[in-house]
């Protein structure tokens, strides 16, 4: 796989590597997200902060986008009681934009769930065609309210979440549903809130199993996306740059002194539950349960015995929790169990981290007089990418995390990587430590162009998980005959450079009713590549025997074939992308489908 050195990023990276060790912080990142990251926390899923994104919206780029995400690991067959928001949960993102480790503006859900029905046991009593249809038994509506010099201000009230998506019979245009849930508010601000697909992903099993990478160095596939046909509840607002701003102001260029944010949620109950027969009430000041700025950070800086303290706690108080972690056991952990392949982790000193989790960083996203705290820290003066490099900064690509955080970028493996060394220096950035991952390549859909970008969620009805199992059947009602649930049989074609493409990658077929799903994951990649199964070799290529989906400029391309998996496997298939359609003969990669 072909990787940019640190020589490609300049200024941003250098300053990376150059961090301070006053603060006495390493804060090694590891296998997940913010999924069940606190014992507390993980018994209250409802107020459970997944994941946090903040970027320049990328077609709205006068805007920025705040993503929260909450209730971790939803099954999308929730039947009777689906997911939702919590009614004595307060969910808030804070933006803090002079660097001082408080937060100056916050934007506020509160939600309110009405049971149209309480004789029925029904979620909704026949299809849902719209957020006001009679059918609905159970809507939920919040309110939204804005923070700001001390003062909280409602911004609208009576917002409509959308249905779950239950199946083809009660919500049969869902789309259609969740995109009238996106309200626009006033003074150019868009919110939505509302069941989402779960946009993480992670081998958790194996990272979970004492950070096993099931095909080393974990670049090139083989893991299992454990967050594939899960949901997660949304909170996206998209809001005008200059409203998040310390002048109010939109920054002049990427250098001004109003250009950095920094972002985090949080969730608060009240303090007290006084529960009775079939009842529970609320009451007292209001306690914070849950927070969650950067990626993993809970997991891994705050021991077991902490966790639930650091979920209480305030950035500007996060110095209580620096002791001790410039000696990241991530660091021993990789030495112990892939020493031999990798060029030895330092295991203590690590102040290279500083920058990336507490500071941010010179150059790119670090405020002045930044109090060191630790939050997502978004210049948003850098403009999106045209081409987003889902390793990000570490990838050359300067709007990527850890400037923000987008959907799309790679999280896990640019964390690995860093906590393999990547900021130390060219001897860990090439080779295995360079190349580390958990060797699931994106997201299980495709993410929205649009707000609020997170993808459909997936369907009660029809659904698969990593791991489907077989023999079992699925009634569609009506008496319909019952029709077999298919295992998912899965194979990965590495996808090797040719011609000094600077193109590499992985294609993952996968068994579909009849036919393959090929999905292709390609580094290097420049949008415009077309791809195909070819009989043959890479090395004796005949006639296309199946056309894919050109590689785009993410480096993804997804076609179902009607060639099985069986006859891909048994025969002679290779798999060629070229380089564009005006010079097709120019082949950039290749990677042969064996069994």
């Amino acid at each position: 796989m072909h990787l940019r050195t640190a020589t490609h990023l300049g200024l941003a990276l250098t300053a990376m590597i150059g961090a301070s060790s006053i603060f006495n912080l390493g804060a090694p990142p590891t296998s997940a997200s913010s999924h069940r990251e606190a014992p507390l926390i993980s018994q209250d899923p409802v107020a459970d902060a997944t994941d946090l994104y903040a970027f320049v919206s990328p077609d709205n780029p006068d805007t920025v986008t705040l993503i929260a995400n909450y209730y971790p690991m939803e099954d999308p067959a929730g039947f009777p009681n689906f997911y939702r928001f919590g009614d004595d949960v307060t969910y808030r993102i804070n933006v803090d934009n002079n660097g001082d480790a408080v937060e100056d503006i916050f934007y506020q859900w509160d939600f309110d769930t009405e049971i149209a029905n309480p004789n029925s046991f029904l979620y909704n009593s026949g299809p849902v065609d719209s957020l006001d249809s009679p059918n609905l038994n159970v809507r939920q509506t919040y309110t939204l309210s804005e923070g700001r010099g001390g003062a909280l201000t409602e911004i609208a009230s009576g917002l409509m979440t959308p249905p779950v998506n239950i199946g083809p019979k009660s919500t049969p245009d869902y789309e259609a549903l969740a995109s009238d849930a996106i309200a626009e508010v006033g003074d150019g601000i868009t919110v939505f809130a509302g069941q989402r697909d779960d946009p993480f992903w992670v081998d958790l099993g194996g990272l979970g199993d004492l950070l096993t990478i099931r095909q080393l160095p974990g670049n090139a596939g083989g893991g299992v996306d454990d967050l594939a046909g899960l949901n997660v509840q949304t909170l996206a607002i998209q809001v005008p740059v200059e409203q998040l701003t310390s002048d109010g102001a939109a920054p002049a260029d990427a250098e001004a002194a109003n250009a950095v944010i920094g972002v985090w949620t949080t969730a608060l109950r009240p303090s007290t539950l006084v529960l009775g027969p079939g009842t529970q009430t609320a009451s007292g000041d209001h306690v914070q349960i849950s927070r969650l700025g950067m990626p993993l950070v809970n997991e891994v800086v705050a021991p077991l015995g902490a966790k639930d303290l650091f979920n209480s706690s305030h950035p500007g108080n996060d110095a209580q929790f620096l002791g001790a972690v410039t000696d990241p056991e991530l660091a021993k952990l990789l030495n112990l169990l892939y020493g031999d392949v990798l060029v030895a982790v330092p295991e203590s000193g690590r102040d290279d981290l500083v920058q990336v989790f507490l500071t941010g960083v010179p150059g790119l996203n670090q405020p002045a007089n930044v109090t060191p705290s630790e939050m997502l820290r978004l210049n948003v003066a850098i403009p999106p990418s045209e081409t987003e490099n889902p390793l990000g900064v570490i990838g050359g690509d300067n709007a990527g995390f850890p400037n923000g955080r987008r959907l799309g970028d790679e999280v896990v493996d640019i964390e690995l990587r860093v906590a393999a060394g990547f900021l130390l220096g060219e001897e860990f950035q090439t080779g295995a430590n360079g190349q580390l991952g958990d060797g699931v390549p994106a997201n299980d859909v495709p993410f929205m162009a649009q707000f609020p970008y997170v993808a459909t969620p997936h369907q009660g009805f029809e659904h698969m998980h990593h791991a489907p199992t077989g023999g079992a059947t699925t009634s569609v009602g009506g008496g319909a005959v019952a029709t077999p649930v298919v295992e998912e049989r899965e194979v990965y074609v590495t996808l090797d450079e040719l011609n000094d493409s600077g193109m590499s990658g992985e294609a993952e077929l996968t068994e579909t009713e009849g036919g393959t799903h090929v999905s292709l994951m390609v580094d290097g990649a420049t949008g415009g590549h077309p791809v195909h199964i070819h009989f043959g070799t890479c090395d004796n290529l005949g006639e296309i025997a199946a056309p894919l989906t050109d590689i785009d400029a993410t480096g993804k391309s997804e076609t179902t074939v009607d060639l099985t998996l069986d006859e891909l496997t048994g025969g002679e298939y290779a798999i060629n992308a070229h380089e564009s359609a005006a010079n097709i003969t120019n082949y950039v990669a290749c990677g042969e489908i064996t069994g």
